[in-house]
């Protein structure tokens, strides 16, 4: 049985992330320009300074974004009601029980955000992605091991880094350092794409989907770091979408879609299924059963596309799902009744 939150809570989460979305192109400073790249239509906000004209990205096109650019002005002059606003909305999450993410994460957030990371095209992957779903589904979640997580996993797509033309401010390295941040070297001594706090075990970690043969080390412009390049990371971030991180006033960021989440989980299990990652594999099929089984119920033909175009991919990807499986008899028996 499924632990759901209630009605109010739901709304809740919807309506603070709607507002935060509004904010998010309320401060713009001037004309808000697109500009098509590779057959995408992205905006920026341009404007003068002095002689110079700047042009801060926004977000890809949509018709969501369209509208809220056309109410730019109205969002505007109401700055201080969205945020008494949201001040209450966060106080009926704590009250229905939200589980929230810790303060050490959730300032770490925060100052990514501000910095322009979520805006982008970076994406929360991993567990804390996981737990983030809490929100966009609607559902409770227990302190077990399956939501419980020390490392922040962000990811991007090496070519969206490239085509955007704008960068995080203040630079990643600066923003990290400010919470006592370390590179940890890699084989590659010039590429960093692992930080490590120095003052507890927590790992921040950038990732990008590789299409080599090869998982080496691509450079993220738009971020201003090197990532890890992995193999089906692509299918997990193609589209991902907003979410909240419940932390003070909440923190607008970006999230895979949760069913595509779900069959990556059964995917990497399968790579993780031998040696010190072991452990690991069991906590994805842990997640994917879980958020399967509630997608199943809830949104069963998104949840059916996703898994659909995993086995389009090819044989070997097919093969992962059904070693995976093979150890979740019932999510198995889900997914064939889609």
């Amino acid at each position: 049985m499924i632990n759901r939150h209630t009605p109010v809570a739901h709304a809740a989460y919807l309506d603070l992330l709607r507002s935060w979305q509004d904010e998010a192109v309320s401060d713009i400073r001037g004309a808000p320009t697109p500009v098509k790249r590779s057959g995408k239509t992205y905006w920026y906000d341009s404007y003068r300074i002095g002689q110079d004209v700047r042009k801060t990205y926004i977000g890809e096109d949509s018709p969501e974004l369209r509208q809220r650019l056309e109410r730019k002005k109205a969002l505007a002059g109401s700055a201080d009601e969205r945020r008494k606003h949201r001040a209450r909305l966060i106080r009926i999450l704590r009250a229905e029980g939200f589980l929230g993410i810790d303060a050490t994460t959730g300032s770490l957030l925060s100052a990514m955000s501000r910095a322009g990371v979520f805006r982008l095209g970076g994406t929360i992957v991993g567990t804390h992605a996981f737990r983030l779903y809490e929100g966009t589904l609607g559902v409770r979640y227990s302190f077990d091991q399956m939501a419980q997580t020390g490392d922040l996993d962000i990811a991007s797509f090496e070519r969206l880094s490239l085509a955007l033309q704008d960068t995080v401010s203040p630079p990643m390295q600066q923003v990290l350092s400010d919470f006592s941040f370390a590179p940890v070297p890699s084989l590659e001594q010039e590429k960093v794409w692992r930080w490590q706090q120095s003052r507890n075990e927590l790992l921040v970690e950038f990732l990008t989907p590789s299409f080599e043969d090869d998982e080496g080390i691509r450079p993220l412009p738009a971020l201003g770091v090197d990532a890890h390049s992995l193999h089906h990371l692509n299918y997990l971030i193609a589209e991902p979408v907003p979410a909240i991180a419940v932390y003070r006033s909440g923190i607008l960021v970006q999230v895979p879609r949760p069913e595509c989440f779900a069959i990556h989980k059964l995917i990497i299990a399968d790579r993780r299924r031998e040696g010190p990652d072991s452990l690991k594999a069991h906590k994805d099929r842990m997640q994917a059963e879980f958020l399967i089984g509630v997608l199943a119920q809830d949104r069963p033909d998104d949840l059916k596309e996703a898994y659909d175009d995993a086995l389009a991919v090819g044989p070997k990807w097919g093969q992962r799902i059904e070693q995976s499986l093979k150890h979740l008899p019932k999510t198995r028996a889900v997914l064939e009744a889609l």
